[in-house]
């Protein structure tokens, strides 16, 4: 049996508040199925002094992912059998299209719809209704890999999921969370809020910091499958009792969604139905993480330690770093520090799939800049820089990475940074066939700026950067999904005189989308 240092557990519990500061948090951890501790700081609401409590109703975000998934398994006996019916969601897709197996297990090689609302002319704060999300995903016609072939990760795939059951079954998403995990489970306070522009409970979300001050959020989303629900602590505690009750029963929905996910090649994939599996402190957990500007959230369960942690926040700190201090704590892990690393990493790569890949060194770990987030890579006994499903090792041409998690290994090239760049001759209008969307590019002076126009509208002026020859950055560091997408890599392309033909764009949620210059 796992033994558990309660009292390092306290300790840590109480430094929550000082190691992640803001407006005010929840945290919980369970073991054999007891609830062992939990923690409520702060406020809901700075305004009114409204105290966090663990009744509380807070956004989970994304955690909702893997309660549709458990629906669908719960209401579709043969998940083949809705296949078929997926091609009425992409209606001009040229390409392959997913399995609904593949799309609860984001192989589904789709571009994420709420990346492509920057593409789309989408403001931050602007009103995206139920009826805005189809029309987005149904001008897709093609996707940035092969369905099964890697992992990326993508919310319209879980909104496709939910349109899907409720077609299927005839009744409304929350009934059936209600009936297959909510009752059960005791969560009993537990609702599906889709419009983000109204929190329960008069909970608000803040963006900001330390450094800048905290300020209420301002989400105008509508979700549904991808994301949604609001839980209280006491909620979330309620369905790690739950799962931990029903972790010997292989029929179990948790049980059945947390089973070794694989891609189409058969080699062991990293998540599946809406989980995403970790190994942290010599334990193997099932979990997932929850984003909306204002609000960050975490669940973990290791089901043969049989340990869970919950942690929700209702400012953007890192709830992932925050439960993974507290399983350290509780399990009594320390972690031995890393190698010194040498010389020679950092600097700006381009990789074969067209995104910048940046790595910046600290005196022991690197930062890895590729996905939606920074990833610390440490040096290994064999030379290379290894972190969680990343391994970057030196190639006669550059680095290759390897990324186990995603089931691909682009060969990186050295980017030389420029500190300018002539942005008139790339100044104009663009238009993407696959977007039915613009994008116009202005040179002031020196600078260059970006903005996007689709159908959600006329963007802001994004701030663009060289990164190297026709190679520039496109920063996005806010928009309606939380995390932004961050900086898009633009790669110019020119004609056989040399003449600026088009652009490619693209980030790690939406790869390869091709612009053809229109003046």
């Amino acid at each position: 049996m796992t033994q558990i240092d309660l009292s390092a557990l306290e300790t840590a519990l109480d430094a929550l508040p000082k190691r992640h500061p803001g407006p005010g948090g929840v945290a919980g951890v369970l073991k054999d199925g007891v609830v062992i501790a939990t923690r409520a700081w702060g406020y809901a609401d700075l305004d009114t002094a409204q105290p966090m409590t663990a009744r509380t109703r807070l956004p989970i975000c994304s955690i909702s992912k893997q309660f549709t998934c458990q629906v669908l398994l719960a209401e579709v006996e043969d998940l083949a059998r809705l296949d078929a019916k997926v091609a009425a969601f992409l209606p001009k897709f040229t390409g392959p299209l997913p399995t609904v197996r593949q799309l609860c297990d984001n192989q589904s090689g789709l571009r994420d719809y709420w990346a492509l609302t920057v593409l789309q002319g989408a403001k931050a704060e602007q009103t995206f209704t139920r009826g805005d999300a189809l029309p987005l995903i149904a001008r897709m016609k093609t996707g940035h890999f092969p369905p099964g072939t890697a992992y990326s990760y993508c919310n319209c795939n879980y909104r496709i999921v939910s349109e899907l059951i409720e077609a299927e079954t005839g009744a409304a998403l929350p009934d059936l969370y209600r009936k297959h995990i909510w009752g059960p489970a005791g969560m009993t306070t537990a609702v599906l809020t889709a419009d983000t522009r109204a929190p329960e409970d008069g909970v608000i979300g803040y963006e900001g910091s330390d450094a800048t001050g905290f300020f209420p959020a301002d989400n105008g989303i509508y979700w549904i499958g991808d994301a949604g629900i609001s839980a209280s602590l006491d909620d979330m505690l309620a369905y790690e009792r739950w799962i931990d009750a029903t972790r010997e029963d292989e029929t179990s929905l948790y049980r059945r969604i947390s089973a070794q996910p694989h891609f189409s090649d058969g080699t062991p994939a990293a998540y599946g139905f809406g989980l995403a599996q970790h190994d942290i402190a010599g334990q193997r957990f099932t979990g997932h993480a929850g984003a909306l500007r204002g609000f960050r959230a975490q669940r973990l369960n290791a089901r043969d330690a049989r340990l869970s942690v919950v942690v929700i926040f209702n400012h953007e700190g890192d709830t992932f770093g925050a439960a993974q201090s507290l399983i350290e704590a509780a399990l009594g892990h320390k972690t031995p520090a890393p190698a010194p690393l040498p010389e020679g990493w950092d600097g700006q790569w381009l990789a074969d799939d067209g995104l910048i890949v940046q790595i910046e060194s600290g005196r022991r770990s690197a930062s890895l800049r590729y996905a939606t987030g920074g990833e610390t890579v440490t040096l290994a006994a064999d030379g290379t820089l290894c972190g969680s499903g990343v391994v970057l090792a030196r190639t006669a041409e550059g680095l290759r990475m390897t990324r186990s998690k995603d089931n691909t290994a682009p060969a990186l090239v050295a980017l030389p940074a420029l500190d300018s760049a002539d942005a008139a001759e790339i100044a104009g209008r663009y238009s993407s066939a696959e977007l039915e969307a613009d994008l116009v590019i202005e040179a002031r002076d020196g600078a260059a700026f970006a903005r996007f126009e689709g159908m959600l509208g006329a963007g802001r002026m994004e701030r663009m950067a060289p990164a190297g020859r026709d190679v520039w950055t496109v920063a996005t560091r806010r928009s309606m999904d939380a995390p932004a997408p961050g900086d898009w890599t633009l790669v110019v392309t020119r004609d056989a005189t040399g003449a600026v033909h088009g652009l490619t764009l693209g980030c790690w949620l939406a790869r390869g989308v091709v612009y053809s210059r229109a003046s």
